[in-house]
């Protein structure tokens, strides 16, 4: 019997890749604040700003079956190169509820905070430049952000703070 594209080397059907269904049901911002604090003083000013972002990811089940709900979580503060002065502060949580069927259950996590947060980031961005020209600053254009390498630094620093406990104890 001759091997077929159809049939494997020992007759059986060859084993079917899983189809992974990743279908976006909903999204949202969550939490947001915008604080012009150079306005608040009564201060115009063109200072050269000083950009501080940072990123955290949560993933969360939800009693729908195969529905999850991720949150990309932004701390952005703008402060002056030369004092170090605020200049403002804006908060953002911005969730998409994601039907998420064919990826394994050990895959399940990383998928989650790699591709689901690829699908969103576009939105956040368009926010974070919306709302940081609308309080009165030039647009804020985000990078683009590698998730993968966001995961795989968040998981290094679990694996360091899970050391450091045991450690101490």
């Amino acid at each position: 019997m001759a091997d077929t594209p159809e049939t494997g080397a020992n007759g059986a059907e060859p084993a079917q890749p899983l189809q992974v269904k990743n279908r976006v049901m909903a999204q949202y911002i969550r939490d947001m604040s915008f604080e012009n604090i150079l306005a608040q003083k009564g201060v115009q000013g063109d200072a050269q700003p000083e950009i501080q972002v940072q990123v955290n990811l949560d993933a969360r089940k939800r009693t729908t079956e195969h529905q999850f709900e991720i949150i990309t979580k932004l701390n952005i503060t703008s402060k002056t190169k030369e004092k170090g002065e605020p200049l403002f502060v804006l908060e953002l949580e911005y969730a998409g509820v994601f039907h998420v069927e064919g990826v394994p259950e050990e895959q399940m996590h990383p998928y989650l905070l790699i591709e689901c947060p690829r699908i969103t980031f576009p939105f956040v961005r368009r926010i974070v430049s919306d709302v940081t020209r609308d309080g009165g600053f030039p647009p804020l254009n985000l990078e683009q952000i590698d998730f993968m390498a966001l995961y795989r630094s968040e998981l290094a620093r679990r694996a360091e703070a899970e050391k450091a406990a045991k450690a101490e104890s």
